[in-house]
């Protein structure tokens, strides 16, 4: 990689790495080791020990790196996200020093420094594969997490639907008992009409027969007096 592509591309996506990686390092160390895999056996940044063998912090591998970053003196080459996992590859022109960062949540973890680029892009390789293991349970979380708000979700809607059908039936089976009522009452009110009009039909049949002897009687009365009066004039 010759320096004027380096110094082109200097600058650039170092403003959000710098704003991301916390000054708070976890560990740092000069070779490719695997990275724990649990929280409990990573080292705090109290115990990191500094890439000189000296015991201030401070001259660590990571502050040394955090320290370019900030007055922008290495290129960010490449960076991949896992999860909460990264893994940058960064480089300093001046001096063809490559910068091999693993961090977690915005905090460094480890950092590699070498002069090779082969060893920069094989622990690279390692720690982009090391963020794919450790990211493996923070993507599983998620999608747990978002499976669980899509079920709860469907659970809010299914039990509003069946509010609703439960209300639904509630006033159909009230309606169901106002029309039986209504029923009975209509069935009562005819019987009780079908009645009267028995009676008034039976009434009225006698009123009938009554006035058709009554016409039947005056029919014979007045036959009978015009006879005799014919006979009386002779």
């Amino acid at each position: 990689m010759k320096v004027n592509a380096c110094k082109a591309v200097r600058g650039l996506g170092l403003g959000m790495l710098i704003a991301g990686l916390s000054v708070n390092a976890l560990a740092q160390t000069s070779t490719a080791s695997p990275a724990p895999t649990t929280a409990s056996t990573t080292p705090t940044a109290a115990a990191a020990k500094p890439a000189n063998g000296g015991s201030n912090s401070a001259n660590s591998t990571i502050s040394e790196l955090q320290q370019l970053m900030q007055s922008q003196g290495v290129s960010e080459l490449r960076t991949t996200y896992n999860g909460n996992y990264g893994a940058s590859q960064l480089f300093k022109p001046d001096s063809r020093t490559y910068y091999v960062a693993l961090f977690q949540q915005k905090n460094f973890w480890r950092v590699v420094k070498t002069m090779s680029e082969t060893q920069a892009e094989q622990v690279y390789k390692n720690f982009v594969r090391q963020t794919e293991k450790l990211a493996e349970v923070d993507i599983r979380r998620i999608k747990l997490e978002a499976d669980k708000q899509y079920t709860e979700q469907l659970i809010a809607a299914q039990e509003t639907r069946l509010n609703a059908l439960q209300n639904d039936l509630v006033v159909q089976q009230q309606q169901e008992q106002n029309v039986s009522v209504q029923q009975d009452q209509a069935r009562q009110q005819a019987q009780l009409l079908s009645s009267k009009q028995q009676a008034a039909s039976s009434e009225l049949q006698g009123l009938q027969n009554r006035i058709r002897t009554l016409e039947a009687q005056q029919t014979v009365l007045d036959s009978s007096n015009f006879g005799g009066a014919k006979t009386i004039k002779k």
